[in-house]
């Protein structure tokens, strides 16, 4: 079965010849042989769809309107009637179905078709007229449009004026019904906006222009526009025509616009317009329009279109007898006759490719006016598909007549009667006020809910391990996260860790080794070992926070860092006690003496670790650490981490960490300038300032993350400030060790005091 699209503008596919010989006349608007390969291409892809109208064909005619309003009436019955004479009212064995005409593309032409069409329940779907709000309200129901009414355009107007100050504006508008309409609104709304108008100057269509005395009127009339207005923003409104003869006037007039530097104004362009030129005109140009601001109807680039487009060669489709007129024009060449040879330089070879032309004369990207013409081809064929399956074949067959004649009437292609059109997933109704119920605007979604049918009432929410998509119509599942083993920075920070581990375990062993040597006996050695064995810990235990946090780890990792770093800096402070005291002890008669020794400094480091111990097992008893899922941080990913239980419990822990490390700076502030053979007070100074620096900046930044960096940021934090106690306090000492063991002796510590 085959039914046929009707689009107002070229007859030139399949069989039939064109209505007049339209071909007799060579200047043509190449650039709108675009707009029929898009319905060519829209119709190609549903006859090739299997779940489009599988036992169907869509076929079309294009017929020309000849931008003559007068001729379309004549044009539209021509469509509907023609066989072999012309009688209105009367068809007979017509192969033609005509179930929906799209078009035209100005507004007079398509309301001009619909007085016809409107007759006979005919669908209309006008792709490149946009309608005056007044016509819309009294428009007839079969009329259908597939741009927005002006209203919006008339605002956008007074938005973009308002936006830079342009309170004296010149407008400029095809003479017709719709051009006089268009300057009553905007000269209404310039006025409520504060705005004026300098001049209002008619372009009448070409059909209307007669006499060259009527063409030097109007070139005066635009003249005086010019040099008698102080406007330098011009509205321009009407169809492509009315640009491309505007253009020619202006030129007519001022010859020499090119080069007058003055001449420059701001175009604001309505959204009918496209930049196109005939292919008499390619020697001109759009200088007159650079930099104009054009209003653009929406359009999508679709999927296949390119591809498409590059097939098109001569040859590439049976009776298209639009092609040869296009491609001559478009390549300024000629396809050779046999019978009158051409001369070489001006032959078509076939070779010549759609993409290189420019903009003017053809576009290889889908316009708003093609995308407009591809959806209306949808329209209709998901129109007649609905129709197809709400009727039963079985039924029609049983009252004797087939299912092509019982069903395909072009009136029961309009859509359903409706008050709002159908809001589509990512939307919900939004009731209108002071109306009924029936009648709604669509609003989209609230920010993270989604819709997923047509026509919702409201929105809902994602389950948790879901999260809305862009376009707010599904949900889409979350990935998980953690700072893992396998991933760069998970494997940096692990090498880091235990490289600095290595490290500390061969300062250690040096210091093993040298035991007995003055510089490792100077200051309690036994503290010395402590300390770098509890660096060693500190290090290792940044390894508990990599991987998937589980039931041990997360029970592990906050105490043992707690403990151990505890005790590093508890040693940190017995030693610079031990120098304090030390000096004190040195005094006659000092009471300090019985304070020197092993005993005090074991002492500081037992009862500060185990006071650190305690507040731990405390945390553990009341609120301890357990493997979670944070679904609510990060909208795509699920966080898996340690829930520390008491947040109180954890800084405690951290803030009796940092009171340590401050009373260990201010005692090793006080005592750096003591005499002593090798006082560390100076370097224990450094390292105390690291360490409280990289704590005390942790906080606002552990704060600020999320997810796997707020664990980095920790793992971070634990081997800078262990790096800094290591480098601060053991480096002179190695240096001493290993580069100058001149320095080891007894009699040069007892020069370096004296």
């Amino acid at each position: 079965m085959t039914s046929q699209i009707s689009y107002n503008f070229r007859e030139l596919f399949f069989s039939e010849p064109p209505s007049r010989d339209i071909f007799d006349v060579p200047n043509v608007v190449t650039k709108y042989y675009q707009h029929i390969l898009s319905l060519v291409f829209a119709i190609n892809e549903i006859n090739k769809n299997p779940m489009i109208l599988p036992n169907f064909t869509l076929g079309f005619h294009i017929f020309d309107s000849y931008y003559d309003a007068r001729l379309t009436y004549h044009t539209t019955l021509e469509l509907l009637f023609k066989s072999q004479t012309f009688v209105s009212n009367y068809k007979c064995d017509t192969q033609k179905k005509i179930i929906s005409i799209i078009g035209g593309l100005g507004s007079d032409v398509s309301f001009r078709m619909a007085d016809i069409l409107s007759l006979y329940k005919i669908p209309q779907l006008t792709y490149g007229s946009v309608i005056p709000e007044e016509r819309e309200k009294t428009r007839i129901a079969s009329f259908y449009s597939m741009v927005p009414n002006e209203a919006h355009q008339y605002m956008g107007i007074i938005s973009l004026l308002k936006h830079f100050g342009w309170t004296w504006v010149g407008l400029f508008a095809v003479d017709d019904d719709n051009g006089e309409h268009f300057m009553q609104a905007l000269e209404r709304l310039l006025s409520q906006n504060g705005m004026c108008s300098a001049f209002t100057q008619k372009i009448p269509n070409q059909n209307n222009m007669n006499t060259i005395n009527e063409i030097n009127d109007i070139v005066s009339d635009i003249y005086l526009a010019f040099t008698e207005s102080k406007a330098n923003t011009f509205v321009i409104y009407g169809g492509s025509m009315t640009i491309l003869w505007l253009n020619t006037y202006v030129f007519l007039g001022f010859p020499g616009y090119k080069e007058d530097r003055s001449f420059g104004k701001v175009w604001i362009v309505t959204a009918q317009f496209e930049f196109t030129l005939t292919g008499f005109e390619r020697g001109t140009d759009f200088q007159l329009f650079e930099g104009a601001l054009s209003f653009k109807i929406h359009s999508n680039e679709i999927q296949g279109s390119q591809q498409f487009l590059h097939t098109i060669r001569p040859g590439w489709a049976q009776g298209d007898g639009f092609f040869k007129v296009f491609w001559e024009q478009a390549f300024d060449c000629l396809f050779p006759d046999p019978e009158e040879p051409l001369e070489a330089d001006g032959k078509c070879t076939g070779k010549e490719k759609l993409e290189r032309l420019p903009r003017f004369a053809f576009e290889m990207s889908m316009s708003g006016h093609s995308c407009s013409i591809y959806n209306a081809v949808y329209v209709i064929a998901h129109a007649l598909e609905d129709m197809y399956s709400s009727t039963s074949k079985d039924i029609a067959m049983a009252r004797g007549k087939s299912l092509e004649h019982q069903v395909l009437q072009p009136w029961k292609v309009k859509p359903v009667s409706v008050c709002s059109d159908s809001c589509h997933p990512g939307y919900q109704k939004k009731r209108k006020e002071g109306e009924k119920f029936c009648c709604h605007d669509c609003a989209s979604c609230p920010e993270g809910k989604i819709s997923t049918q047509r026509d919702m009432d409201d929105c809902f929410k994602c389950p948790q391990k879901e999260y809305p998509s862009r376009d707010q119509d599904k949900c889409i599942p979350k990935t998980v996260t953690f700072l893992s083993l396998e991933e760069p920075l998970g494997i940096s920070l692990a090498s880091i860790a235990f490289a600095f581990s290595l490290i500390t375990v061969s300062v250690l062993g040096i210091f093993i080794k040298l035991q007995d040597t003055p510089i490792v006996k100077a200051n309690n050695r036994d503290l010395t070992y402590i300390l770098l064995f509890s660096l060693l810990l500190c290090f290792l235990c940044s390894l508990l926070f990599l991987g998937r946090p589980n039931q041990v780890t997360c029970f592990l990792r906050q105490p043992a860092f707690g403990i151990v770093f505890s005790v590093a800096v508890s040693c940190v402070l017995a030693k610079t006690i031990t120098v304090v005291v030390a000096f004190m002890a040195t005094k006659p008669g000092s009471g300090m003496r019985k304070w020197v020794g092993k005993r005090l400094a074991n002492s500081i480091v037992l009862s500060c670790s185990l006071f650190q111990a305690g507040i731990c097992v405390v945390c553990l008893a009341i609120s301890p650490p357990f493997p979670d899922l944070d679904m609510e941080s990060l909208t795509k990913q699920i966080i898996v981490e340690c829930n520390e239980g008491s947040a109180i419990m954890f800084y405690l822990v951290l803030g009796y960490l940092g009171l340590l490390a401050i009373i260990s700076f201010t005692v090793a502030f006080i005592a750096r300038t003591l005499p002593d053979a090798f006082n560390e007070a100076k370097f224990i100074t450094f390292s105390m300032l690291i360490f409280c620096s990289v704590w005390f900046s942790f906080v606002p930044t552990y704060l600020s993350t999320k997810g796997k960096y707020m664990v980095a940021v920790e793992i971070f934090s634990i081997i800078a400030s262990s790096l800094g106690l290591l480098v601060c306090i053991f480096s002179p000492k190695c240096y001493i060790i290993v580069l100058r063991p001149d320095l080891n002796t007894k009699e040069q510590l007892t020069r370096r005091k004296n």
